[in-house]
């Protein structure tokens, strides 16, 4: 059995009814720096990304799981794996949370290990990176706390509003 909860929140796959709530999240500019989106997405498009959301990770090489408040259904937010690659036993991992509300709460914190773990013992990975924006020191406080290390840096990697920002590169590599 697969248990993704922790003591404040719990992960689950998406569900239809995450619409209004992916709708949100994909729309919202404040967050597109982070996906490299530049245009808005339909109820439509993403009504058909949920259908197929059910897809294995070997499959579509991703995963997204919603992030939720034990004891209630609220979702606070997303947390992403990509680009994984079962040869190498490698995935890269985001977090999204999405309210400024919801923010500094340990919710990440708890979802990070959480995905860590199910990646250990489900996955079999040898390692996760993350790449971080060099402003955001709360995600890469996030991420150093939890034992990734700052491997490099991308320079002027990603235009954001007319400027170049560089990008972190940090990594967790399992002991087995």
């Amino acid at each position: 059995m697969v248990t993704l909860k922790g003591s404040q929140i719990y992960l689950r796959a998406l569900e239809p009814e995450d619409l209004e709530f992916i709708y949100k999240v994909e729309n919202d500019e404040r967050v597109w720096e982070v996906s490299a989106t530049q245009t808005p997405y339909s109820k439509f498009l993403i009504k058909q990304y949920l259908e197929n959301a059910h897809q294995d990770i070997y499959e579509a090489k991703q995963l997204r799981l919603a992030i939720c408040i034990q004891g209630s259904d609220k979702v606070v937010g997303l947390i992403d794996l990509y680009d994984f690659n079962p040869t190498h036993r490698r995935v890269g991992v985001g977090i999204l949370i999405l309210e400024d509300a919801e923010r500094r709460k340990g919710y990440g914190k708890e979802a990070l290990k959480l995905i860590m773990q199910y990646g250990k013992t489900h996955l079999h990975l040898h390692q996760v990176y993350a790449t971080i924006a060099e402003e955001n020191k709360i995600s890469q406080d996030l991420f150093t706390g939890q034992g990734f290390q700052f491997i490099g840096q991308r320079r002027d990697w990603n235009l954001v509003n007319g400027k170049f920002q560089h990008e972190n590169f940090y990594q967790h590599i399992y002991v087995h």
